[in-house]
């Protein structure tokens, strides 16, 4: 009924440790509009789908001794590099935060003069073809507990993916 004082003892925290190399952590896939080329000074709304990216738990027990633990990530930040210094990021942190349980919102109709809670604004065009990579790191926060209110927090977890973002300049006359 308890557990001895030697290394590789199985206990809460090591169970908690198993579990924390089963979460299921999705991929670091976030929604942008526009969708296909941006646009030189328009401003592109980032944000994660609420149904994906919600808090996952896995349970580590050992059968028959009552030992048990569970190990929960939650997203926490997302931070956004532009692939240039040309680009400004909201927030001007690049660092986008839950807020009112997400990350990031939706582009809606009629919202295109206000400033996304998590995006970014080209302020130069690609050249030649190219494209700027985009990459968006997301920040899990990851915390345990355990047999007889056991628990504390585990490193986080921190995923990224890159886009190849190609950045379009329009022209206009105006008589």
């Amino acid at each position: 009924g308890e557990t001895p004082d030697v290394p590789n003892a199985i206990s809460p925290k090591v169970l908690a440790e198993y579990a924390y190399d089963e979460l299921p952590i999705p991929g670091t896939d976030v929604e942008i509009s526009p969708k296909d080329k941006q646009t030189v000074n328009l401003k592109t709304w980032i944000w994660l789908d609420k149904a994906k990216f919600k808090p996952v738990t896995v349970r580590a027990e050992l059968p028959g001794t009552g030992l048990w633990a569970e190990t929960k990530a939650e997203p926490y930040a997302l931070t956004l590099e532009p692939g240039t210094t040309d680009a400004q990021t909201y927030p001007a942190s690049g660092k986008c935060v839950i807020e009112h349980g997400s990350i990031g919102e939706p582009y809606t109709k009629g919202n295109s003069n206000q400033t996304p809670p998590c995006g970014l604004t080209y302020h130069r065009a690609t050249q030649g073809g190219g494209s700027f990579p985009l990459k968006a790191t997301l920040t899990w926060k990851v915390s345990w507990n355990g047999t007889d209110g056991a628990g504390d927090d585990l490193p986080e977890g921190s995923y990224d993916e890159t886009w190849n973002i190609t950045v379009r300049e329009v022209q206009s006359i105006v008589r």
